[in-house]
């Protein structure tokens, strides 16, 4: 990381989340010597249609005298004929389906199997309407065997994109988190911390997100302890783990640490990867942290973890995405490398 290196830690996101509780103290510690154990429960607001009849009354006490019942029931029946000839109101649109607004989500289990659908007696919430861009930046191409390296994405639009790393906690609440809100994310996986349970990940795939390679070791020192040959091994492993596991090669690649060299940059197009990926803002410990400036820029990529403390990371990045006015796009379909 440059030297240049700076936090902020923005202000609560009150308006984004109803409540912020927290739980039992969890024993993972990290490298900043803090761990928050945090579950955030989304604000979600569903519009309900209301029939005539909820609203009708069935506790009518009958009259005494028969010309009283009469005249009753000849008021009721004009109502009556009144309410059936009335048009019916059409369906409202949910919120959910307007850019920019959130609706909930379906969660998952870490089993790995699918998310839950909706009940039967749930109708299913549309998702929002992502906003869609032309690109206006084009991936330089592999040069003299060196693979390019992506720090951000120098772009006129208001975008921003989302990276996750390694996959070492696989909670329920993260997949529920990105389901609820309805946004992609690239998904930078290490084969060492996701083989015990690689199905989990496959959640985030069905909701548009994309798995790419972190390495199979996550050696944060290969570029300084393996020459090409050791590099491009555990390069090349991740590539077929992926494609064996999910179905799709994939084409960014993300150092451990975030350090490369030449000789990782000939790994990784050696590999059949179109890119290595590093970042210039990261979602650290339930704040923001920027190595430039004091917010979210256009054609960031922001780092976030698979870790115990995504809750408060997420509810950090959501903050300051939303504060920056930026839509959250998949950089492999900016790039348009998916």
């Amino acid at each position: 990381m440059p030297a240049r290196a700076r936090s902020s830690r923005l202000p609560s996101a009150a308006g984004i989340f109803e409540e912020a509780r927290f739980d039992s103290a969890c024993d993972h510690t990290d490298t900043a010597g803090c761990c928050v154990n945090r579950q955030v429960v989304l604000l979600t607001g569903t519009p309900r249609l209301f029939r005539t009849s909820d609203f009708m009354c069935n506790d009518h006490s009958l009259p005494t005298s028969r010309r009283a019942a009469i005249g009753l029931f000849g008021a009721s029946l004009m109502a009556g004929l009144g309410a059936c000839a009335a048009p019916v109101d059409p369906p409202t649109q949910s919120l959910s389906a307007q850019p920019g607004v959130e609706g909930p989500g379906t969660s998952g289990d870490d089993s790995g199997g699918p998310l839950s659908g909706p009940t039967a007696s749930s109708p299913a919430t549309p998702k929002r309407l992502r906003r869609s861009f032309s690109p206006d930046y084009v991936l330089p191409p592999i040069q003299g065997g060196l693979a390019p390296v992506i720090t951000r994405i120098p772009t006129k639009h208001p975008v921003v994109f989302l990276t996750i790393d390694d996959g070492a906690v696989k909670s329920p609440e993260s997949v529920r988190l990105l389901a609820a809100n309805d946004l992609p994310a690239s998904l930078f996986l290490t084969k060492n911390t996701i083989r015990d349970k690689p199905g989990f990940f496959r959640a985030f795939m069905e909701q548009g997100s994309l798995v790419e390679n972190h390495t199979i070791s996550h050696n944060v020192n290969m570029t300084t302890q393996w020459g090409y040959q050791r590099q491009l091994e555990d390069i090349a492993g991740m590539q077929e783990f992926a494609v064996q596991e999910y179905g799709r090669t994939p084409t960014l690649f993300r150092p451990p640490g975030g350090a490369y060299s030449t000789a990782m940059r000939q790994a990784v197009a050696a590999a059949g990867l179109k890119a290595i990926v590093t970042w210039e803002a990261k979602a650290n410990v339930g704040r923001m942290d920027y190595q430039y400036g004091n917010s979210l820029r256009p054609g960031d990529i922001v780092l976030m973890h698979f870790r115990a403390e995504f809750s408060a990371d997420f509810a950090a990045f959501r903050a300051a995405q939303l504060a920056a006015g930026l839509e959250v796009v998949l950089l492999e379909e900016f790039l348009g490398i998916q």
